[in-house]
């Protein structure tokens, strides 16, 4: 063909730069050096398949193979590898429908086509097979460097090789699902909300997401997302060195709410501080779950206080829900300080027997 093959890798890369945003972005020095010498290599690997009728020789299918995932390594995105290919075919076709008879161009089209019919699926083939190996490591350091922020080990070489940074402020969040969502779907939510790679542990439930980008209405988003509600508990680390702390308070806060039969939703130590306190295991915890067991014959007196409770003791919400008078309602309660020995109309007793059922949903 009359055309050189450096005159048609220029134009290759000329037209990359210009209708690829990949290559649009690399600095000169990179297009000028190892751009186009793989440009100019693959041409000369199609053109001699070109040559020999369109059938890519196995040695030369090898390369394109070992050149594709190369390119992955390097990070360079599939769909800009295949837009460079078909670039090439494109400007191979421009240049030789300017030279060549027109008998010539039917031939030369079929085999074209059957060149690129051979190497296509190779190069995607080889780039995702590349890629997947890249991502497998890829999680693999980021899952080291989380148990290693987790346990308080050294973590700042992992963080270089995972390309993340993790000075500053983090949000430790703890996670439980009804049922087990696609992680990929998981990771992609809260990678949404952080606008950086997070690093989570999936099979634990724990997240590290960035002080910056807030976790109020966490759990809303990502239970529309995953299709199902998601219980979360949030605890703030100031430091790296703090993550461990964080991880374990929004565990302990997780597992409490959770015990308590609290509604899905985002929580933290601060929405569960008394219960929180309260869930220490010991003979004083046994002994205030024990201030209700006059109670235990009285299912609907328990009930009655609970809901009492819950409604700040307020007694026209309290009856409304249990669909009872409002005399019926203070009836039950005298009823329940009489069998306590604890005036609801005491605050400290009162508080005492807020405290009470707490303990029980504990023990």
């Amino acid at each position: 063909m009359a055309v050189r093959s450096s005159d048609l890798t220029a134009d290759v890369v000329a037209r990359c730069v210009a209708e690829v945003p990949f290559y649009g972005e690399l600095p000169r020095h990179t297009l000028d050096g190892e751009v186009t010498r793989s440009i100019a290599a693959v041409y000369e690997l199609l053109l001699r398949a070109l040559r020999d009728g369109g059938a890519m020789d196995p040695g030369d299918l090898t390369r394109l193979i070992e050149w594709s995932g190369r390119r992955a390594e390097e990070r360079v995105p599939l769909e800009a590898v295949i837009a460079a290919y078909l670039i090439g075919a494109e400007e191979w076709w421009r240049a030789l429908s300017e030279t060549a008879e027109p008998e010539e161009l039917t031939g030369a089209g079929a085999r074209l086509l059957a060149c690129l019919h051979s190497a296509m699926p190779a190069v995607v083939l080889a780039h995702r097979n590349a890629q997947e190996d890249i991502h497998s490591e890829d999680k693999r350091v980021r899952r080291a460097l989380l148990t290693a922020l987790l346990t308080g080990r050294p973590h700042e070489e992992l963080a270089e090789a995972a390309g993340v940074t993790v000075d500053g402020a983090h949000e430790v969040v703890a996670l439980a699902f009804e049922s087990n969502p696609a992680a990929r779907l998981v990771q992609s939510s809260l990678e949404a909300r952080a606008g950086v790679p997070v690093l989570m542990d999936h099979v634990a439930g724990i997240a590290l997401l960035p002080g910056s980008c807030g976790v109020t209405g966490l759990a809303e988003t990502l239970g529309k997302e995953v299709g199902q509600h998601v219980y979360a508990a949030a605890a703030p680390a100031s430091t790296p060195a703090a993550v461990p702390t964080a991880a374990a308070e929004a565990g302990r806060v997780l597992e409490l709410v959770q015990r308590l039969g609290r509604p899905p939703g985002l929580y933290r130590l601060d929405d569960v501080l008394l219960e929180y306190q309260l869930a220490r295991p010991g003979d004083a915890l046994r002994r205030l779950a024990a201030k209700l067991d006059p109670l235990a014959g009285h299912p609907y007196l328990l009930e009655t206080l609970r809901v009492f409770v819950e409604h700040g003791h307020n007694r026209r919400r309290s009856a409304l829900e249990l669909c009872i008078h409002r005399n019926t309602l203070d009836y039950r309660l005298h009823r329940v300080s009489t069998l306590t020995g604890l005036d609801l109309a005491v605050p400290a007793e009162a508080r005492l027997l807020q405290a009470a059922l707490v303990a029980r949903d504990l023990s």
